[in-house]
């Protein structure tokens, strides 16, 4: 209990700050020379709230905070990143990925192999099970967008169309963070 409200007093300058800034948005501009940290975070939590709010149905699936990082100059791959939960009775299948900012975009999988990491894409679909949630994250399944058209920038929206098995098509948009992002709730860079 003492490290939850150690944790909790340690937060409150922070929520203060980002509150503050969110009641007065014509005062943004005074924290223009504040260093890079402060101002991501005073800016995060509202970040984090749209990020988690990001949802999209298909039939009985829910698509929920799908997220990219932005890319450095000259890139030409991505990452995307997303959760599909399953509500219905029958498994689905994750069966495509499409997308109009790159020439190619497929599921692909990282996994240690001999103590060395691989990337490798995914041979067949995915399967999402009744009552299960897919995690598509860093290290794991994931969206692999090859052959950009241009570069993503922190707080671009890139849309998107999965194809599912049952469920059909879907329009979604991920949301575009830092080039440090390691999550939708964590779209600045770790402080």
């Amino acid at each position: 209990m003492t490290r939850f409200f150690a944790a909790a007093i340690t937060a409150v300058p922070t929520l203060i700050g980002a509150l503050t800034l969110a009641s007065m948005p014509q005062s943004a501009a005074a924290f223009a020379g504040a260093p890079a940290p402060l101002r991501a975070a005073l800016a995060d939590p509202f970040r984090q709230a749209a990020m988690e709010a990001a949802e999209f149905q298909a039939g009985s699936l829910r698509i929920k905070a799908p997220w990219m990082r932005a890319t450095p100059k000259g890139a030409a791959v991505a990452g995307g990143y997303l959760s599909i939960t399953n509500a219905g009775p029958e498994p689905d299948r994750l069966v495509s990925v499409a997308s109009d900012v790159a020439g190619s975009v497929e599921v692909h999988e990282m996994k240690m192999s001999g103590g060395v990491m691989t990337m490798r894409p995914v041979a067949d679909s995915l399967e999402i099970r009744p009552g299960a949630t897919l995690e598509l994250k860093p290290g794991g399944y994931h969206i692999m967008f090859s052959q950009l058209r241009h570069g993503l920038s922190e707080g671009d929206k890139v849309k998107a169309t999965l194809t599912f098995e049952k469920a059909g098509k879907v329009e979604i948009e991920f949301a575009v963070g830092g080039l440090a992002a390691t999550g939708a709730g964590q779209m600045n860079h770790k402080m």
